[in-house]
C-alpha cells in the first residue's frame, strides 16, 4: 500500500537542475518522506541521480521511470500509468508537478518522429499533453505545477545580451505556433550560428510561460481543480548540460568557468544572472513548497524575487492561439483530461 505522504513527480531528474533538486529533498526530511517519481530518458543511463539517490536517506521512496519527451506516445504511456496507479491507491497523489526537462539546439534543427521542431515538442507541446492529463492524479486541495522558464523567453531582456546579440533584428519570438512548431522559424539557413538555436529556445520558452498563464487561469475557473496552483521559475544562467550540443569552448564556458564564477556572483546578487545549481534547485524547491501563490494566477519567479512575465507571454489572442494548437498537435481530446476549460 502507498504511504499517506503525496507523491513529487520530478521531470528531467538526472540533468543538472534535475539531480540537485532531488538533493534539495533529500536533504529535507519532510520532503524526503514523499514518494519520489523521477523521470529520465533513460533509467539506465541515469547515473547522476543514482548517485545523488545513493547518498540520500535509504528511506526515501522513490522510482526512476522513462520518458522521452520528444515522443508523444511515451508521454501518452506514462501519464497514462500514473494516472491508473493513482487511481487504484498504489501511488499517492501528485503534490507537486515539476516539470523541468528541457532540450536546446544550437546550429542543428532537428524534428521528433512526430513532425515537429524538436526544441518546441519537448520544452512546450510535451509539457502541455502530460499537465493536461496528470491533472486527474494532482492533489485537489493544494497541487502544484511548476515549470521552469527563463529570461530567454523575454525578448527585451537584457540579459540575454550577455553572450552576443541572439534578439538584434527581430520583433517577436512568436511569429505563429505553427512556424516555430515546424521548425519554419530561425533556421540554420538563417547563417546566425549558435543564435538560431538560441532563439528557437527562447520561442519555446516563451510558449512554456504562454502555458503556465493558460493553465493557470483555466484551473482557477474549475470548480474541481481551482485550488490547483501554478508557478514558474527564472533559474538563471547556471553550470548545466543544456549545452551538450553546443561547440567545445561553449561546453568548456558552461561546465567549468559558469560554476565558478558563479559561487562567487551569488553571494553579492543571490538572483544575479549566475546561480550555482544548488541554488537554483533550492529557489525551485521553495516555490512548490514554501511560497503562497495565488489561485487562478501565474506567480512566475526570478530566484526568489517575482518577475512580470514577457508582453508576449501576457497576450491572451496568442496564447489563445497556442493552446489550441497545442491541443491539435498532441492530439488532445475530451477523455485526456479532468479539465473543464480544456478547449
Amino acid at each position: 500500500m502507498a504511504s499517506s505522504q503525496d507523491t513529487i513527480l520530478l521531470t528531467g531528474a538526472n540533468g543538472g537542475l534535475g539531480s540537485a533538486i532531488v538533493a534539495d529533498f533529500l536533504k529535507k526530511p519532510e520532503l524526503a518522506a514523499y514518494t519520489g517519481v523521477y523521470t529520465v530518458r533513460k533509467a539506465a543511463a541515469a547515473t547522476q541521480l543514482k548517485a545523488v539517490l545513493d547518498a540520500g536517506p535509504s528511506s526515501h521512496k522513490h522510482e526512476i521511470i522513462d520518458l522521452d519527451l520528444s515522443s508523444l506516445a511515451s508521454v501518452r504511456k506514462t501519464a497514462t500509468e500514473i494516472n491508473r496507479r493513482v487511481a487504484a491507491g498504489e501511488l499517492p497523489p501528485i503534490k507537486a508537478l515539476i516539470l523541468n526537462a528541457a532540450y536546446q539546439d544550437h546550429e542543428e534543427l532537428n524534428i521528433t518522429p512526430d513532425g515537429y521542431e524538436i526544441t518546441w515538442h519537448v520544452n512546450y507541446l510535451a509539457n502541455q499533453l502530460l499537465a493536461l492529463m496528470l491533472l486527474q492524479s494532482m492533489n485537489k486541495k493544494n497541487g502544484r505545477i511548476l515549470v521552469i522558464g527563463s529570461w530567454s523567453h523575454d525578448i527585451d531582456d537584457k540579459r540575454n545580451t550577455i553572450g552576443g546579440e541572439p534578439y538584434k533584428g527581430r520583433a517577436t519570438l512568436f511569429p505563429s505556433a505553427e512556424e516555430l512548431a515546424k521548425g519554419k522559424w530561425s533556421t540554420p539557413a538563417d547563417g546566425d550560428g549558435w543564435f538560431t538555436g538560441y532563439r528557437r529556445y527562447g520561442a519555446s520558452k516563451l510558449c512554456a510561460v504562454m502555458l503556465m498563464h493558460e493553465l493557470a487561469n483555466r484551473l482557477g475557473k474549475d470548480p474541481e481543480l481551482s485550488n490547483i496552483t501554478v508557478v514558474g521559475l527564472d533559474p538563471g544562467a547556471m553550470g548545466s548540460d543544456l549545452t551538450r550540443r553546443g561547440s567545445s569552448s561553449m561546453q568548456f564556458n558552461i561546465k567549468k568557468l559558469l560554476p565558478i564564477m558563479a559561487y562567487v556572483a551569488v553571494k553579492f546578487s543571490p538572483n544575479g544572472s549566475m546561480r550555482p545549481l544548488w541554488k537554483s534547485a533550492g529557489d525551485a524547491v521553495r516555490l512548490c513548497f514554501n511560497v503562497e501563490a495565488p489561485k487562478g494566477k501565474l506567480l512566475y519567479l526570478n530566484g526568489t524575487d517575482e518577475l512580470e512575465t514577457s508582453k508576449e507571454a501576457r497576450d491572451a489572442a496568442n496564447r489563445k492561439s497556442l493552446w489550441n494548437y497545442g491541443l491539435v498537435a498532441a492530439g488532445i481530446t475530451q477523455g485526456d483530461t479532468v479539465l473543464r476549460d480544456w478547449q
